[in-house]
């Protein structure tokens, strides 16, 4: 069934009043990430006029799980990352809301906090450390998938502005695990089984193979230029590569629409186009 606007717009609110409520964090490393040694400044979050919250200043990376009840799961499982330009995390509408609605909808979810290449003093890389967090996320999710009654063989990721343009480093820079590895998790693939980029940071720079998985496009004609045509151009070179794609261009939203309540129509329904994209694609069942 369909999820109509008001529905939506009702489940944002919902999410938004419970957001002091969201589950555990699940560290990447227990341990300490590899690239953090020494670095112990705490956790910075933020909040908006609007009850927005954005967080920085991540030295341990970590998942938050959303888990359908008992019995309600499909199987499906996807790590969701933020954007903010690598300077923050928006993690309420780009995270903690399309968590909650799609655990609403039989989906397992996975919000990443990863470390930021861009905040002021940081010394960390995109494609270092802020990719490191991604994959490791990645290998977590299929690491317990049996706890998590999750597909080993359906774990995707999702991913908003500079947390797509992670999704999309790691649906072309992937591996099988390292099966000698003394670290369990590290034995598991990297590879997404499907990939979707939310008006995606750097959508020029999107070069899928034809090992490449599937993947669902969106943003809005009112976004930037390079982000709007880029992702237009992107969806041709998964055309030309081979690999299943579907795009969806808004006619307004601008950068950064997420989900939330003041989403308007169709922009707002991003995300029921999405589950019907996993549906159509055998990626829910």
């Amino acid at each position: 069934m369909k999820m109509t606007q008001p529905l939506v717009a009702a489940f944002v609110l919902s999410a938004s009043l419970v957001a002091a409520q969201t589950p555990a964090e699940v560290p990447l490393w227990p341990s300490g990430a590899p690239g953090s040694e020494g670095k112990t400044a705490k956790e910075a979050v933020a909040t908006s006029a609007s009850g927005e919250l954005s967080v920085s200043s991540i030295h341990n990376p970590s998942i938050t799980p959303y888990l359908p009840p008992k019995g309600k799961g499909n199987g499906t499982a996807i790590l969701v990352i933020p954007g903010g330009g690598h300077r923050m995390l928006a993690i309420t509408h780009e995270g903690y809301n399309v968590a909650e609605w799609l655990r609403d909808h039989g989906i397992a979810a996975f919000v990443l906090k990863h470390r930021l290449a861009r905040e002021a003093e940081s010394t960390y890389k995109i494609d270092v450390e802020s990719f490191a967090d991604t994959q490791r996320a990645i290998r977590l999710i299929r690491s317990r998938a049996k706890e998590w009654n999750i597909d080993a063989g359906r774990v995707g990721a999702l991913g908003f502005s500079a947390g797509g343009e992670l999704v999309s480093l790691s649906a072309t820079r992937f591996d099988n695990g390292n099966a000698s590895a003394a670290d369990s998790i590290d034995k598991e693939p990297s590879r997404p089984d499907f990939q979707a980029l939310i008006y995606p940071g750097r959508s020029g720079d999107i070069q899928p193979t034809k090992e490449s998985p599937p993947a669902f496009l969106a943003a809005s004609y009112t976004d930037r230029q390079d982000i709007s045509e880029g992702l237009a151009e992107a969806y041709l070179r998964f055309k030309r590569a081979g690999v299943p794609a579907e795009l969806h261009i808004y006619s307004t939203g601008g950068h950064g629409f997420g989900l939330r309540a003041s989403n308007r129509r169709p922009v707002g329904n991003w995300i029921v186009r999405f589950e019907e994209w996993l549906k159509d694609s055998g990626f829910v069942k």
